[in-house]
């Protein structure tokens, strides 16, 4: 539990004694009560709404039971001042003994420090990526890879079990376009077995949309395999060949680039198999017992013309019953499923799979999506069920705040491997999770890779990489012997005295609060903000010891504070690399 949630539990234990003392009615309902960190740092350290939520229950004034309240809460051995302030707030500011006692849990938890237990095993599914298998990642994947498996890792230390999925969009127009660009591509690779007037008919009668280099060494691999077995083949016969095969190539190189991102998956569902298995027919006899689905005529949409339209009975879900604007059709007009049914299909089935809690990690252009999607959730699971959808926006890539176009190797797009290659893993994913998922994002290569406060990477590691080297100097001067953070966590705490030497500690022991709050909100980058933080005041810590001898982690003459000092080092790296280790990203040990 969070330091905050621990103190509520001490007002909660003085509010029902007061209680028994006949100070306050009995009876009255605390669940509202609430203790979090003040807006203004200087009011204290922590605030309790608990006078403002319970004095109307106990017929008092705000102000009559704050006072009431802040008289016993002084009396607590960790209090060192309770103070009624506004309205009926009641500020407490706390012994820098009970702050001492944090960094001494910190230091004994160690990596662990942060882990909570507020998901209560709860099964949550991150599903993110998703891409279509019609090429590798581009930069703008990146993104959504890197969000929904951070978001995943944050779930896992606040206690969720966790699900990574990823959906594999492998049925529909797409996947034949892609089939009929890789056959192409297998046609030039027979070379002379294949005249050029065969090639140039297919590709002049042929939708082409996917041209990209990376479908020649496709084509290669199933000439290779095949021989000329799919000239003269009739398109019925090579469609699903080439489409199966071509999916296993592309899912490959998906593979591939996840992996250079650090990305892992628990799960591929595939769209093809949940059709081949009945699974969307399946999910609409489900609405359709319910009366949710029905036969009507669409209004035109808005921004048509009337003589643009023309009105014809479709397949209805009822999605506008659930929230959403309009109904929806479950049938295109060649009889195929749309999208949307095959994807009720689909989040049925992780409803059916045990998952109450679904996210979707998806691209901004999805954003219209998002309504018709959680309706149909609701309706599939009479509102058991709850899915939240984090719209990733697009990545600009500049170069000193120049736009830049990098190879195109990938076809039209930045491949995502292109990026990874020239800054690293670390950097990428640090930097995709220092913004809001909904917020544009700029990626100037420079920055990324510039010695700097501005560049959020290279400040945060350098926390990290600061405390090795310090830890490397102390066993110079004093030996290694007791450096280990179980051997710090008794050092004598007492003797950090300074204010930033307590304020410090008080961030760090903000760590598994930010956690919960992250992972309750499904918002990584809390975790960056939250880590940006921390680097800035132990960097001005730092500082302060170049201006000030006293003040230096490392005083020779007095090793028991300099053992006290070592001990808040370590609880920044300790915190840093637990943060860290959320985004996927190696705390480093010395900066090069």
């Amino acid at each position: 539990m969070n330091v905050f949630g621990r103190f509520r539990g001490h007002v909660v234990a003085v509010i029902e004694r007061m209680a028994e003392d006949g100070a306050i009615p009995s009876g009255l309902d605390l669940a509202r009560v609430a203790v979090e960190p003040p807006r203004d740092a200087n009011h204290g350290d922590m605030t309790t709404n608990a006078a403002m939520v319970l004095a109307g229950p106990a017929a008092m004034k705000p102000n009559a039971f704050a006072s009431l309240l802040a008289e016993r809460l002084a009396r607590l051995d960790d209090v060192a001042d309770a103070s009624v302030a506004g309205p009926g707030f009641v500020n407490l500011r706390l012994e820098d003994s009970f702050w001492h006692a944090r960094l001494a849990e910190t230091l004994q938890s160690g990596p662990a420090y942060g882990d909570s237990s507020v998901g209560g095993g709860e099964a949550v599914n991150v599903e993110f990526v998703s891409a279509n298998p019609t090429g590798p990642l581009h930069v703008g994947h990146s993104r959504g890879a890197v969000v929904g498996d951070a978001l995943a890792a944050l779930l896992e230390k606040a206690g969720y079990d966790v699900t990574r999925e990823y959906y594999v969009n492998d049925a529909g127009a797409q996947v034949d376009k892609l089939a009929h660009a890789a056959y192409w591509r297998y046609l030039e690779a027979l070379g002379d077995k294949v005249s050029e007037d065969v090639i140039d008919g297919f590709v002049r009668d042929s939708d082409l949309e996917y041209r990209g280099d990376y479908l020649i060494p496709v084509g290669a691999r199933l000439a290779e395999r095949d021989g000329v077995k799919w000239v003269e083949a009739a398109r019925d016969e090579w469609l699903p060949e080439v489409r199966a095969f071509v999916i296993d190539e592309m899912m490959g190189l998906i593979r591939r680039d996840l992996d250079a991102l650090g990305i892992r998956f628990d799960v591929f569902t595939s769209e093809r198999g949940l059709v081949a298995e009945g699974k969307v027919e399946d999910a609409l006899r489900f609405l359709e017992a319910r009366g949710l689905i029905y036969t009507g005529v669409l209004d035109p949409p808005k921004g048509k013309k009337p003589d643009d339209w023309e009105p014809r009975p479709q397949t209805l879900f009822r999605a506008s019953a659930f929230g959403d604007d309009v109904d929806r059709p479950l049938r295109k007009s060649d009889g195929a499923w749309t999208y949307f049914a095959t994807d009720i299909a689909y989040h049925l089935d992780k409803a059916r799979r045990g998952y109450q809690t679904m996210i979707d990690v998806w691209g901004a252009d999805h954003g219209g999506y998002v309504k018709r999607m959680q309706a149909a959730v609701k309706a599939l699971t009479d509102g058991r069920c709850a899915l939240d959808v984090k719209l990733c926006q697009m990545v600009g890539l500049f170069e000193n705040g120049e736009p830049v176009a990098m190879s195109k190797r990938a076809g039209a797009f930045v491949a995502a491997a292109d990026v990874v290659e020239r800054v690293g893993r670390d950097a990428v994913r640090f930097i995709m999770l220092t913004r809001r998922n909904d917020a544009h994002l700029d990626f100037d290569f420079a920055k990324v890779t510039e010695r700097s406060r501005d560049n959020p990477v290279f400040y945060v590691q350098y926390a990290h990489a600061r405390v090795r080297s310090l830890f490397r100097h102390a066993a110079e001067v004093f030996g290694s012997g007791g450096l280990d953070a179980d051997a710090l966590a008794r050092a004598a705490m007492h003797r950090l005295t300074d204010a930033d030497e307590v304020g410090l500690i008080k961030v760090l022991a903000g760590w598994p609060r930010v956690v919960e709050g992250a992972a309750e909100a499904h918002e990584p980058h809390r975790v960056a903000y939250y880590l940006h933080a921390l680097a800035a005041q132990f960097h001005a810590l730092w500082n302060k010891g170049t201006d000030d001898a006293n003040l230096r982690f490392l005083v020779e003459e007095d090793p028991e504070l300099s053992r006290a000092r070592l001990a808040l080092a370590q609880g920044v790296a300790t915190v840093v690399a637990s943060g860290l280790r959320i985004f996927g990203v190696t705390p480093v040990e010395e900066m090069r």
